[in-house]
Parts: C-alpha cells; structure tokens; sequence
C-alpha cells in the first residue's frame, strides 16, 4: 500500500515539473524584456509576447529557431499608421495581421523567411499580430474579425 502511495507521488511530482517545464518553454529567451497577453480570435486562445518598444518592435522575432503553434507576438505601435514589418533575419514562416484601434483586423499577409521584402498594413492600423504561418487560415480568421483581449496589452513606448 506505501509503494503504491509512492508511486502516486512520483507521478504527481512528474507532472508538476512538466507543467512547470511547459510554462518555462513559453516564455521569451533569456535577455529579452517582454511582457506576455492572453488573446482570443473568433473563439481560438493565443499566447502573445508583446513588442512594445522601439527596441522589440526592431528586434521582433528575428533569430528565433521556432516559434509554438499557438504562439505569436504583438506589436504595440505608438500610433495607427500604415506600419509595415519584414522578415529580415527571421527564419520562422509567419502570418501577420494588421489591426486597427479596436483591434478589427484589417488585413493579413504572409511572409517569408528572411525576405526584406516589406508588408504593409492596408489602412492605418495600432498593432500587428504575428503568427506561425497559415495560422489564420486554418482557423478561417479573415480581416474584419475581432481580437480580444488587447485591452491587457501594455501600452507603446
């Protein structure tokens, strides 16, 4: 009865350091300083780092080796603008969506690793969203779709 008693805490021991390992893998690498944001679109949860920074907002997502599936990055821009991103040094596939002020997506484009090619927002937009690529596709999430929860996001620097 012991070694059965045992056996339960080392499972539940096992399972704690997975769930503590998982939230390890979530957050950004060491030396970066960001903040993460819960958001929702049409009903799918995503985890967002937040680029609200001159410095994130240039740094983004270039020399990631990976990005998760439910994973993205925020960028907070001081004001809507015709903002545009890049892929230079980003060997990660992403989608990205531009959103307006109450965070209607305005368009969504994909982007290529390592291309300086430039894509722009298609009006003046407050934050994009960035993506592994075809995430927004796959969940059938087209521009004039809500995010939730940008209310959470700090604010631009």
């Amino acid at each position: 009865m012991d070694e059965k008693r045992g056996v339960k805490l080392v499972r539940h021991d096992m399972k704690q350091v997975l769930v503590f390992v998982l939230l390890l893998l979530s957050f950004p690498a060491a030396g970066t300083e960001t903040s993460l944001v819960p958001l929702e679109i049409s009903g799918n949860p995503l985890i967002a780092e937040v680029a609200n920074t001159p410095e994130a907002r240039e740094q983004g997502l270039m020399y990631r080796k990976h990005l998760r599936g439910n994973h993205g990055m925020l960028f907070v821009f001081p004001e809507s603008g015709v903002h545009a991103l890049w892929m230079k040094n980003t060997s990660v596939p992403l989608s990205v969506a531009f959103l307006d002020e109450q965070g209607v997506i305005i368009n969504i484009d994909d982007m290529a690793p390592f291309s300086e090619e430039q894509h722009h927002a298609a009006a003046p937009a407050k934050f994009a969203l960035e993506m592994p690529i075809g995430w927004f596709s796959k969940r059938e999430i087209k521009p004039g779709v809500k995010v939730e929860g940008l209310s959470q996001a700090p604010r631009a620097e």
